[in-house]
């Protein structure tokens, strides 16, 4: 399992449980990377969504403690109903796609992490671990610097050597 995830210059993540910026460089990297995968992600996340209805293409896993059952994606009520269903599917197929309570949660049950850097202040409420500080987590490549919608970004790839056991 991987978080995949946009950051800002300080690690935010989100505003009004939105995305920090429009950058299409990194939809266009998200949607490849996640079509035909899991992703696993917090009702506000799946709220945030237009309509509040899942990724098209992937199979939508919403950690939603109370939350009624649905037929477009699959609601868990607990952490344990979580990764048993995680446990389903290759590991490298499982996306965790937020918020940032969530990515808080499952961070250290990541093996790795697709992190898309930022370079601008998003001013955000909400912050991602800082994988640069974390002595478990390894930067493992780094994508050429790129301009999309006018702020430069690069993709990088995190490395957890410690993952925790689900």
């Amino acid at each position: 399992m991987r978080a995949i995830v946009v950051v800002d210059e300080h690690w935010g993540i989100g505003k009004k449980n939105d995305l920090l910026f429009r950058l299409p460089a990194d939809m266009k990297h998200f949607r490849e990377t996640t079509a035909g995968k899991v992703v696993v992600m917090g009702s506000n996340t799946l709220a945030s969504f237009p309509e509040g209805k899942p990724l098209k293409n992937r199979t939508n896993i919403v950690l939603y403690p109370g939350g009624a059952a649905r037929e477009d994606c699959l609601i868990v009520q607990s952490l344990e109903e979580l990764f048993a269903e995680v446990k389903k599917y290759p590991a490298e197929d499982v996306f965790v796609i937020g918020g940032a309570m969530l990515y808080r949660t499952l961070l250290p049950y990541c093996d790795g992490a697709i992190v898309t850097k930022a370079a601008a202040d998003g001013g955000a409420e909400v912050f991602f671990e800082n994988l640069d500080a974390l002595d478990n987590w390894t930067c493992v490549s780094e994508s050429e610097p790129q301009e999309t919608n006018g702020i430069v970004i690069r993709f990088c790839t995190y490395a957890n050597s410690a993952p925790r056991a689900f």
